[in-house]
Parts: structure tokens; C-alpha cells; sequence
């Protein structure tokens, strides 16, 4: 398979009105906001879009929109997240359905799998489709992580073509990329904000990164001047990048970043309850960081 993500791809907030539906201008509006600074995919309904607030006909129309307005612009990517195998592989046909580029997959939650029953999880998940799989391990927000050896085993299917390391732990993501570096077809995206350039000098092809939704050009610079050979460069833009991520610990995520682009004058609305806006602090504190960053 040729398909091969790379770059800044940010798993793009699902803005909403005050009534908790779909904002479709403001969504139009940041998918415009991203592809003009520069980002080289979209991701629709992952976690920092909050993918499990949605019913599968809502899933289908933020696909539909986010094609419509992207059109073929960059790639885009649709998370596909359930517990159950069969919930996964019928948002899988919704993807097809709406004509995405490649699909992303989470590790169940909730379920505490073995390594086996991971294998199987995707192995038929991806005997169901021939979309492009990105394999998605969050054991921080899941409990569950699929291991070096298993990734290294799922990467030997023909379209499983990713794995996006969440864990925030190098060793880990460092550890895909060797048991996977001599498989062309096989690439390592990182999950963490702060480990975008660690990751690239390991071997990972770019990130899926959510502080990519507030300072896309930042996160952006951290790969293009890597790829153009600026070490230096690349390096001093992962610095300046890591303090939004960190400021994203202050509230439950994705209130962070949702918080962060309504001060920047997006109307991206509030995150769905239970999920509460920062407190007044909080967003004075984010504030600061965002004026420092010269993106307010």
C-alpha cells in the first residue's frame, strides 16, 4: 500500500453551538484556518474531537463536511473508535461511505484486552476495508496499550500502514519505530505534543497533533524544519511549541484547546457535559501562555 501518513495532521476539534450541535460554519471555517497554515492532513473524531459524543449519524455528517470543504486539499483521517469490533468496522463503512483517506483505530476502552485478543481486534478490522489503518494506542485515556511485539506483528498486514503512539512514553514509540524500521510500509506518528521532535529524529513519519488545533503553523514548523534539515530550527520550535501542550493538564481535556481557540475569536463552543469549562484562572493562565506564543 503507497499510502504513507506524514506531517502535522491535527485531530481537529468538533465545534458546537450553544445547544450542543454541530457548528458546521465554524468547522468550515478552522478546515480552511488549517490547510492555509499548513498542515498535511486532517483527523476528524478522534479524541480531541470528542469522538464518543456523537451517534453515528452525526459521525457521518462531520465526515461529509469536513470532506466537502477540504476537497483534497490534504488527506484526511477518520477516527473510528468503539469497544466492540463490529461497532468499529460499521464506522469503518461510514468512512468508505463519505470517501475518507485512511482511518484511525483506538484500542478498545473499558475492556482490558490481551495482546492476542488486540491482534485479532485489528487484524479483522482491517480484513473488513481496504482503507489505509492507523493503529491508535492511548493507554493513558484507555488503560490498554498494544504492545512493540504486537505492533510489530499487526504491521506485517498489508493495510495497516500506522501506529500513533499516545503513551507519551519514548521508549515505547522509540521501540515501534525499530522493530518496524526495515518494513517500508510501516510508519510511526507520535501522539505526544512535546515529543514531536524526539520522535522524528527516531524515524516517526510526523504527528497527530491536538495543540495543532490551537498553533497549527508552530506544530507545523517543528516538522518542516526538520524535513528541510534545520535541526536547530526544528528543535527551538518543539520548545516553543511544549508549553501549550502542558497548559492542556489544567482542565479535562479537550477543554484546553477548545478554550484556546475561542480566544483566538473562533466560536468553537463549550466541550459536551460532563466536560467543564476552565475556571477563570485557568484561563488567565492559558492567556498568558498564548501572548507568549504571539497567538493572541
Amino acid at each position: 500500500m503507497s499510502f504513507i501518513p506524514k506531517g502535522i495532521i491535527p485531530p481537529i476539534i468538533t465545534p458546537l453551538t450553544d445547544d450542543g450541535q454541530v457548528n458546521e460554519k465554524v468547522l468550515r471555517q478552522l478546515i480552511n484556518h488549517f490547510i492555509d497554515s499548513g498542515v498535511h492532513g486532517l483527523f476528524p473524531l478522534g479524541t480531541t474531537g470528542e469522538f464518543y459524543a456523537f451517534d453515528n449519524g452525526e459521525y457521518k455528517r462531520i465526515l461529509e463536511i469536513t470532506m466537502d470543504e477540504t476537497k483534497g486539499r490534504v488527506p484526511v483521517y477518520g477516527g473510528a473508535n468503539h469497544i466492540t469490533t463490529r461497532g468499529v468496522i460499521e464506522l469503518v463503512k461510514i468512512c468508505e461511505e463519505v470517501g475518507v483517506d485512511a482511518v484511525s483505530v483506538l484500542t478498545p476502552m473499558f475492556v482490558s484486552q490481551t495482546q492476542d485478543e488486540l491482534y485479532a481486534y485489528f487484524e479483522t478490522i482491517a480484513k473488513s476495508t481496504t482503507l489505509p489503518i492507523i493503529m491508535y494506542n492511548n493507554k493513558p485515556k484507555t488503560n490498554v496499550t498494544i504492545e512493540p511485539s504486537t505492533v510489530a506483528r499487526l504491521s506485517e498486514i498489508e493495510n495497516i500502514v500506522a501506529v500513533k503512539d499516545s503513551t507519551g512514553d519514548m521508549t515505547n514509540a522509540a521501540e515501534y519505530i525499530r522493530l518496524t524500521r526495515h518494513n517500508n510500509n510501516f510508519h510511526v506518528l507520535m501522539g505526544r505534543d512535546t515529543l514531536i521532535y524526539a520522535g522524528l529524529c527516531y524515524g516517526a513519519t510526523g504527528a497527530i497533533a491536538s495543540c495543532a488545533n490551537v498553533a497549527p503553523k508552530a506544530a507545523v514548523d517543528i516538522y518542516n524544519k526538520y524535513i528541510a534539515g534545520d535541526l536547530k530550527g526544528s528543535l527551538d520550535a518543539q520548545y516553543a511549541f511544549a508549553p501549550l501542550r502542558i497548559a492542556c493538564n489544567m482542565g479535562t481535556f479537550p477543554a484546553v484547546i477548545k478554550e484556546g481557540l475561542m480566544q483566538q475569536g473562533f466560536e468553537v463552543g463549550k466541550c459536551l457535559e460532563p466536560i467543564a469549562e476552565l475556571s477563570a484562572d485557568q484561563k488567565e493562565k492559558l492567556n498568558h501562555i498564548l501572548r507568549q506564543m504571539g497567538l493572541v
